[in-house]
């Protein structure tokens, strides 16, 4: 029996591989940043509101690829402000997201990975276990639908203005999958967070630090235990 073929989620998406994409469409480089500002700048969802795509395309981009991000199982607001989400994933897993809001800036702390190996003593998480890796649209998703959540207003005044990958799982145990999530938090038609304001929490995972520095130098925080 026939299965129609898996459509691409073009959320975890960066601007080279959705050029890439729109090449295997026939389509001109440009259209990766008209759909990178739709998705990531505006929040938009469907297709059908990119209104500088013409129909064919709009309906093209409909049969092959989707945007879609985790669900929103629980959303809770403390009194100063802070808002935790728990988020659904597609296989039924959940992860923590975490939204600090402060007088002159927006903190926004992304897990990488379902659980954690490491069972650092100071962390909750490792006593979880590790059950898998994010991938790329899980993570950027988690910046998506918080943005999403916080409505147009915030995010065309920027509230989240900073982000830490500082949420469950160690990131550079998940090299792969981070590294084009936090370039999306970079690139100018997504986010346009700059290197100081996007930071990477590791355990301390030596070499990767160094291919971190050669590949994307964020901001870096190291936790110290003993």
């Amino acid at each position: 029996m026939d299965t129609m073929p898996a459509k691409t989620n073009l959320l975890g998406l960066t601007s080279e591989a959705l050029t890439e994409f729109f090449a295997g469409l026939g389509e001109k480089p440009f259209r990766a940043a008209q759909v990178l500002q739709w998705i990531h700048r505006f929040g938009v969802d469907d297709f059908e509101a990119m209104t500088n795509l013409s129909k064919a395309l709009r309906t093209k981009l409909a049969e092959v690829a989707e945007i879609r991000g985790p669900e929103v199982a629980l959303d809770r607001i403390a009194a100063d402000g802070t808002r935790k989400l728990l988020l659904r994933l597609s296989d039924g897993n959940c992860i923590e997201t975490v939204f600090i809001p402060e007088a002159n800036r927006g903190t926004l702390c992304v897990s990488s990975q379902v659980g954690c190996t490491l069972n650092c003593a100071f962390c909750a998480t490792g006593a979880q276990g590790f059950n898998r890796n994010l991938e790329t649209h899980e993570i950027i998703g988690q910046l998506w639908v918080t943005s999403r959540l916080l409505g147009p207003e915030a995010q065309g005044e920027r509230h989240i203005t900073n982000v830490v990958m500082m949420g469950m799982g160690e990131p550079l145990l998940n090299f792969d999958n981070v590294l084009p999530a936090m370039q999306l938090m970079l690139e100018d038609n997504a986010y346009g967070l700059s290197r100081r304001k996007v930071t990477l929490s590791t355990a301390g995972m030596v070499p990767m630090i160094d291919r971190l520095r050669d590949t994307l130098p964020v901001s870096l925080a190291v936790s110290l235990h003993a």
